[in-house]
């Protein structure tokens, strides 16, 4: 029997490294992330729930696409004017106490809007206010959230924590809007914004458990606004990070809309309800979680900046792809590979970050790039809900996803050195 070479042997235990389930869910092995996996997930199973029932019970009272793009609109106003100064705030204060604050505010929310429901009193105009709310807690809770996850694990599993951290979500997503329909199709839409008010008391509790290092209040001398300004300063001389973040505000502009169009796209396009709406939310999620997992198992392997850069050009081609479609089940396969190449962008981009910026500017350039998915989607929701009241929702998707796909050509054409980060 003839024995393998030395390099042979490598290969097969870096293949089985790489398969292996204690790889998969390494971050899980500290106490603290696992109370924040398990809060996390629970409290967003609600969130997506109430997510879906928001949108159709909006598209219920006005039969506008172009008021599902004002209700993501007005979401996203106040991280114009707030995430980054939330990005100071979690570099100044203790993100623990922060993420309670925003949590509390978003689950008093919730169940503001499950009584307006209840009682039958809620008006488009109402949701419109509440999502602004939402978006002002957002803004706070967004950055803190993004660096706290440095705080749970060592430095050798940051990666794979932010993979698991999509997984959670893309769970959630995967799942909570297809139970989400069929509660609003059953019960109604109270229900579904009670049970994410309920959720958040699983997050709140699980923050409140866990035991950190003692934080240290570092001596500022200089004002809030001189920070910010030292942070925009630093993250223009970082050439990688500006530009993972400008493809990561296109895609939130010219990809993430389509969601939007979810409801007028399962009433008007697929002849649905409120449960088609709840699968086409779903499918996405699924193709999240898969494309999360997987990431997870080889966070320690890949070579972000390829497989980066063949995300950013996939994406533009399978949109164009969905924008031709008409029936259930080729939307529901497109939107799970959709969904994957959506998280792999956004799982890759939040850990190649991660790995370049200094900590004493993390909650600040956190704070950009979440500026360039939450206060940017807004602005693409809008765009495509108008697109689709004056052209149709499939043109309007269409469109997006051509301009998208001609920038991507673009920019791999003319910053080729993106796939060289590792």
């Amino acid at each position: 029997m003839i024995e393998p070479d030395e390099e042979t042997k490598n290969q097969l235990a870096n293949t089985k490294r790489k398969l292996s389930l204690k790889q998969t869910f390494a971050a899980l092995k500290y106490p603290n992330y696992r109370l924040w996996f398990w809060g996390q997930m629970t409290s967003l199973f609600g969130s997506w729930m109430q997510s879906t029932a928001q949108s159709f019970l909006v598209y219920e009272l006005t039969r506008s696409p172009v008021f599902l793009g004002y209700v993501g609109f007005a979401a996203g106003i106040p991280a114009w004017v707030l995430t980054f100064y939330g990005g100071v705030i979690a570099d100044r204060f203790p993100r623990r106490n922060i993420l309670m604050i925003t949590q509390i505010w978003m689950m008093s929310l919730a169940f503001i809007l499950a009584l307006l429901t209840f009682t039958g009193l809620v008006q488009p105009w109402h949701i419109i206010l509440l999502s602004f709310g939402l978006g002002v807690g957002t803004a706070f809770d967004s950055p803190a959230r993004q660096a706290f996850v440095n705080e749970l694990v060592e430095r050798e599993d940051l990666i794979n924590a932010i993979a698991l951290n999509s997984t959670m979500f893309n769970t959630a997503t995967a799942v909570g809007p297809a139970i989400g329909g069929i509660i609003y199709a059953l019960l109604g839409p109270a229900w579904c914004f009670t049970i994410n008010g309920i959720s958040f008391l699983a997050v709140i509790y699980n923050l409140w458990k866990m035991k950190l290092k003692p934080f240290v209040q570092k001596i500022r001398t200089k004002s809030t606004l001189a920070e910010l300004k030292e942070g925009f300063i630093y993250i223009r001389k970082q050439k990688m990070i500006l530009l993972i973040i400008f493809m990561i505000a296109m895609v939130s502009v010219l990809a993430f809309g389509m969601i939007t169009l979810f409801p007028a796209w399962a009433v008007q396009i697929l002849h649905g309800d409120s449960t088609t709406n709840g699968f086409l939310q779903s499918a996405r999620g699924v193709g999240a979680l898969i494309a999360a997992l997987i990431i997870a198992s080889m966070s320690k392997y890949l070579s972000k900046g390829k497989v980066l850069l063949f995300n950013f050009l996939t994406l533009p081609v399978f949109i164009i792809i969905f924008s031709f479609n008409r029936n259930l089940f080729l939307s529901l396969f497109l939107l799970v590979i959709i969904g994957g190449v959506l998280i792999s962008i956004f799982n890759l981009s939040n850990a190649t970050i991660q790995t370049l910026v200094d900590e004493e500017f993390r909650g600040r350039v956190m704070s950009i790039y979440s500026f360039s998915f939450f206060a940017i989607v807004p602005l693409g929701s809008l765009l495509i809900g108008a697109e689709a009241e004056h052209l149709g929702a499939p043109e309007a998707i269409l469109i997006n996803g051509a301009i998208l796909l001609l920038c991507m050509l673009f920019i791999s054409w003319r910053f080729p050195h993106l796939k060289k980060v590792d």
